[in-house]
């Protein structure tokens, strides 16, 4: 009757936040400039939104559980939440106060089936880490499990007890306030709120069911056999249920730990553009990302002995632990991805556009003119330029461009389509890693080169697609001559007993403009093929676009002639 008593009170408790925020919001956003009082409403729109932000934080670590999960998610929302709101929750940790030994190791040795002195020869008692759903600690291997793993040190991560029901009433709630908001208008139309629900409610039912990551953990690792710049830890089977999981102890230096890196000879703008590729790689070559890339999940692991004066120069790897929150790319949304890609780093305001409705983030029937006007001005203004670059630019300059095209982007249908939730955190943590590491990250340098190998690997599938429609339409045409004669010998044998005359002028006629067909489309697939591998391998494109011309002349001065 306890436990029942605190899941209700912890579910209104969620659900009164809920609606305290939406009230406020109504009045002070809707009620107020309908009544005139619009200047009241921003004078104190910063402090109102800081406060809300303050609160919600103060709300997420007294209850734990996913309120935590859900300020890390609120805190990469830069696209739909005021940055005053962003900001504040992005001190929110994953940090709570351990659960007591004692209790841990009941639910470990329940799970396992065995003492832990029989599973382990040594458990430290103290948690290496404590967060809203489970908390990990070293230990090493008990025999006979070490002799066949090959493994001693490792870490075991221990469910909180009771975090199913938590996670079950922090879940009904948020499908209470996803109702509610689905009832908004302004917030219906930008986004799905339910689905947002479903989509978070899935990826924390996986988190807290260690079978699942320790599948992903594996799964991580073959993407990247062989690839010397990552690795991950090796997962002890036999230890393993899923409410505990034994890994490989692979800690090493923080990626965020610039000190140490450097005094182990390690540059961490290196690191920074390593990680940055490793996450493009994750993204479009294995559809499978970390999405928690947060430093306490990744290591830079030396390997060998440093080289070199003053020990620059040294090998290392980018170790990823915690794999409980990954995203899936599917195919169209890799698609339109990619073409983002290439528009940003062409500087290709069309593209962009055209990219942001392939996504499924800006709809079909929205204007674009003036978007693309805006992203024009945009990359004219501020493209190439990194973080640092960009925070000594004038602040009046953001304020004019933020005149000039604000309230256009703010009518344009934007929307957050499924499945960029979990992908939105990981590039939004990327970013802000990458920046720390070196401050003269820059962004573009980091997409560039990736958009070159991604755009030469879309010319070839573009080449080959109208390869194999011109060999179509070649021998669809190269076919009509025979199909004709055989129609004239049946003619000349008697079986068709009417004049042909006009009939062979027509047929005649007919295999010249195929023909001239194919060579246009010969020239078509030789002129575009060549213009799209122009940059990547000038030689070539060039080489294309100069033959071209010969299937040109035939198709325009070709063919003249008729049947004798």
């Amino acid at each position: 009757m306890g436990d029942a008593g605190a899941g209700a009170a912890r579910y209104r408790r969620i659900l009164l936040f809920a609606a305290r925020a939406f009230v406020q919001i109504w009045w002070f956003e809707l009620v107020l400039p309908r009544l005139g009082l619009a200047s009241v409403a921003d004078r104190t729109r910063d402090r109102r939104m800081l406060g809300l932000a303050r609160r919600f934080r103060d709300l997420a670590v007294n209850l734990g559980g996913l309120m935590i999960k859900v300020g890390q998610f609120l805190s990469s929302r830069l696209d739909v939440l005021p940055p005053e709101i962003t900001s504040e929750l992005e001190g929110l940790q994953d940090e709570v106060p351990p659960v007591a030994f004692e209790r841990i190791q009941v639910l470990a040795e329940t799970e396992l089936g065995v003492p832990l002195e029989r599973a382990y020869s040594w458990f430290d008692e103290v948690p290496v880490a404590a967060a809203s759903l489970g908390q990990a600690h070293r230990a090493r291997l008990a025999e006979p499990a070490a002799s066949d793993t090959g493994l001693s040190h490792v870490v075991v991560k221990v469910q909180r007890p009771g975090i199913d029901e938590i996670v079950a009433i922090d879940l009904a709630a948020l499908r209470r306030v996803a109702g509610w908001l689905r009832r908004v208008r302004v917030v219906a139309d930008r986004v799905d709120a339910p689905a947002l629900v479903e989509e978070f409610a899935q990826t924390s039912l996986e988190e807290i069911d260690y079978l699942h990551e320790a599948s992903s953990a594996e799964r991580f690792a073959q993407c990247f056999a062989g690839d010397t710049r990552v690795a991950a830890p090796a997962v002890v089977w036999e230890r393993t249920t899923r409410r505990v999981l034994t890994l490989e102890d692979v800690t090493a230096i923080k990626i965020n730990d610039k000190a140490a890196l450097r005094d182990a000879g390690i540059d961490p703008a290196e690191v920074a553009d390593a990680f940055a590729e490793v996450m493009f790689d994750q993204v479009f070559t294995h559809s499978f990302v970390h999405a928690d890339p947060h430093p306490g999940n990744i290591f830079v692991t030396p390997v060998g002995p440093s080289a070199g004066a003053g020990g620059q120069g040294r090998e290392w790897r980018l170790t990823f632990v915690d794999f409980g929150m990954m995203a899936e790319v599917p195919g169209e949304l890799r698609d339109g991805l990619r073409t983002l890609v290439i528009a940003v780093a062409s500087r290709d305001s069309r593209g962009l556009v055209r990219a942001a409705q392939q996504i499924g983030v800006l709809l079909p029937a929205a204007r674009t003119a003036e978007l693309e006007q805006a992203m024009t001005a945009l990359f004219a203004r501020f493209g190439g330029m990194g973080f640092n670059q960009l925070r000594d630019v004038d602040p009046h300059e953001y304020q004019q461009f933020a005149e000039e095209f604000g309230d256009m982007v703010r009518t344009l249908p934007f929307q957050l389509p499924e499945k960029l939730l979990l992908l939105i955190r990981a590039v939004s943590l990327t970013s802000g890693m990458c920046s720390a590491l070196d401050p003269e990250f820059n962004v573009w340098d980091a997409v560039e080169p990736y958009a070159t190998r991604l755009l030469r690997d879309q010319s070839g599938s573009i080449m080959q697609d109208l390869g194999q429609q011109a060999m179509t339409n070649a021998a669809t045409v190269w076919r009509l001559p025979g199909r004709i004669d055989d129609i004239i010998t049946r003619i000349d044998q008697g079986t068709v007993t009417f004049d042909t005359s006009r009939l062979e002028r027509k047929l005649d006629r007919l295999v010249r403009i195929g023909r001239k067909v194919l060579s246009a489309v010969l020239f078509a697939a030789l002129l575009v093929g060549g213009a799209l591998l122009l940059a990547p391998l000038p030689v070539l494109g060039t080489v294309l676009m100069v033959a071209s011309v010969v299937p040109l002349l035939h198709a325009v001065f070709g063919g003249s002639g008729g049947r004798n």
